[in-house]
Parts: structure tokens; C-alpha cells; sequence
């Protein structure tokens, strides 16, 4: 019993030790992984969300009196994004609640893309910069421009 005991470890030793010493088969080849660009920065807007070519955006978020809106974005890149548009802008006379909106055609730029606090991730645009052609909002100079909220 011993014997056959040896035997049956002997060649279980054995045939163990053909099979690793077979050789090893080729590793996979390597795929270089593409680099995915990475996506352009957004605007947040008054409520936190991101987004990408709105076609409006609410400047002042406290009240709403002023908007841009028919926005065309000529381009979104990820240094910068342009568009023309129309700022809505109440005149607040004699007060704001019984002031009178008015229509401002207007070029917007955004840029100065910065991480996004909720998403560090994300990049958004941290600056806007309107210039106005034509006529433009009283008290308001020809390119006027503003930190965007984080």
C-alpha cells in the first residue's frame, strides 16, 4: 500500500511538473488606448445644472431681470464659446417690479474655463464678456463683462 501511496504521489510530482514546465503561451499584444478628448467646458446656470449651447441663460439669477435668449452659438471650444443673441434687461423705472423689459441685441463670449466645484472634474466657463453693436442697457458700457457663479 505504501508502495503504490509513492508511486501515485511520484507521478502526480511528475506530471505537475510537465505541465509547468510546458511553455507559456504569448501574452495578448498590447493596444495602444486612445487619449478621448476631453469634453468642452460648460455653463452652469442659476440652478446648479450644466449645460452646453443654451439657447437662453438667465444673468441675474436673484430676479431675473436680466436674460439672454435667441442665443446661436458660433462656437463652444474649450478655451472659449461665442454666440449672438438678444439681453432682455428690465429698466427698473420707477422700481423693478413695475419697471419694463427691453431688447439689446448683444455678443457673448464665455470663457476663463476653471474646474467646476460640484464636479471637479468638469470644466465650466468662469467669465462672460457681452458687447453690445447697437443700442445697450442705460448705465451700461459698450463690452461689459462678469465672474459666472460656481
Amino acid at each position: 500500500m505504501v508502495t503504490i501511496c509513492a508511486a501515485l504521489g511520484l507521478t502526480a510530482g511528475v506530471g505537475s511538473a510537465s505541465v509547468s514546465a510546458a511553455p507559456a503561451s504569448s501574452p495578448p499584444t498590447a493596444r495602444p488606448v486612445a487619449a478621448r478628448p476631453a469634453p468642452p467646458p460648460v455653463l452652469v446656470d442659476c440652478f446648479g445644472h450644466a449645460k452646453v449651447r443654451p439657447a437662453r441663460f438667465i444673468l441675474a439669477c436673484g430676479d431675473g431681470n436680466s436674460r439672454l435668449v435667441s442665443l446661436h452659438w458660433r462656437s463652444w471650444g474649450a478655451r472659449s464659446a461665442r454666440a449672438t443673441g438678444v439681453n432682455v434687461v428690465n429698466d427698473c423705472v420707477p422700481y423693478c417690479a413695475a419697471g419694463h423689459f427691453h431688447r439689446y441685441s448683444v455678443v457673448v463670449k464665455l470663457d476663463r474655463p476653471q474646474p467646476w466645484k460640484k464636479r471637479p472634474h468638469v470644466q465650466h466657463y468662469s467669465r462672460i464678456t457681452l458687447f453690445y453693436p447697437k443700442d445697450r442697457p442705460a448705465h451700461s458700457g459698450r463690452v461689459v463683462t462678469f465672474s459666472l457663479w460656481n
